[in-house]
């Protein structure tokens, strides 16, 4: 779901609009989004280049950003990235960090968090194999990405990477496809936060990614959670004794049942209701 939209930045008609100025003002800043791209089932086996056959290897590359894409313009994608492995709770990047590189998840799960002038934190999404992070509106890092799991990525400089997007209009329009795909998790974010009940937060939550690792591959009534019931109370603005307590309560209803990696979903329908 999310994620890394900084909807301080204005209206989200006008963040679309800012996205199209890539090529006629790069310093202007670009877009935080999670992007699609080169991600699946077999997201560590797709690397740019790492394995035996590049990108040819994942086996969804035609419906990422990627698919945009020759064999020949991956390979020189694979020449301006790297391999990093990032550990669990490592730092991708810093809150107001410059915003000098830009990553594309291949293996794991990141969470993207804001600190408040308070010193609280709020989670504003998780990103998943497959998520672009990094194309900011401004020179820096408007949130911290922090590893949950291990996390592989790819990592480029954001200038490389900007001016491999700037001879490539076939990849700019495909980045802006995505990008309104970004906006209506921004939206669908907003809802979340906007419900009444806790139940319909927590319901909505699961729905929505179930329809993300849907979106890259894996579709299944098995919901994994690796985020810390912290980490989902932080998200959905509850308590963690609230998400608690609202999972056992839809296990109750045989809407879904904890499993040791997440919840399997026993229906889809029941938790609908509640998420409509």
């Amino acid at each position: 779901m999310h994620l890394g939209i900084d909807l301080d930045q204005g209206p989200l008609w006008l963040i679309e609009i800012k996205l199209l100025k890539i090529r006629a003002n790069p310093k202007a800043g670009h877009l935080m989004t999670s992007l699609a791209a080169c991600a699946g089932p077999e997201a560590s086996s797709c690397q740019h280049g790492r394995s035996a056959n590049g990108c040819d290897d994942c086996k969804v590359r035609l419906f990422s950003v990627c698919g945009a894409l020759a064999s020949s313009e991956l390979d020189e994608l694979d020449r301006i990235s790297q391999v990093r492995t990032f550990a669990p709770k490592a730092t991708l990047f810093e809150q107001d960090a410059l915003a000098g590189s830009v990553f594309n998840v291949t293996e794991g799960v990141v969470r993207l968090c804001k600190s408040l002038p308070d010193g609280r934190r709020q989670i504003v999404g998780f990103a998943l194999a497959g998520d672009f992070l990094g194309l900011a509106l401004m020179d820096r890092y408007s949130v911290a990405a922090e590893a949950v799991t291990e996390v592989r990525a790819c990592r480029f400089t954001r200038s490389a990477f900007l001016a491999y997007v700037d001879d490539r209009p076939h990849l700019l329009r495909r980045l802006h496809e995505f990008a309104g795909h970004e906006l209506s998790l921004a939206q669908d974010q907003m809802l979340l936060l906007g419900r009444k009940t806790a139940e319909e937060k927590v319901a909505a939550f699961l729905l929505n990614l179930q329809a993300r690792y849907g979106r890259i591959g894996t579709t299944s009534v098995n919901v994994p959670l690796p985020m810390s019931r912290q980490d989902i109370a932080d998200y959905l603005g509850l308590a963690i004794e609230t998400v608690s307590r609202t999972l056992t309560k839809l296990v109750r209803k045989k809407a879904l049942v904890i499993v040791p990696d997440g919840v399997r979903l026993l229906s889809v329908t029941a938790l609908e209701q509640l998420a409509a």
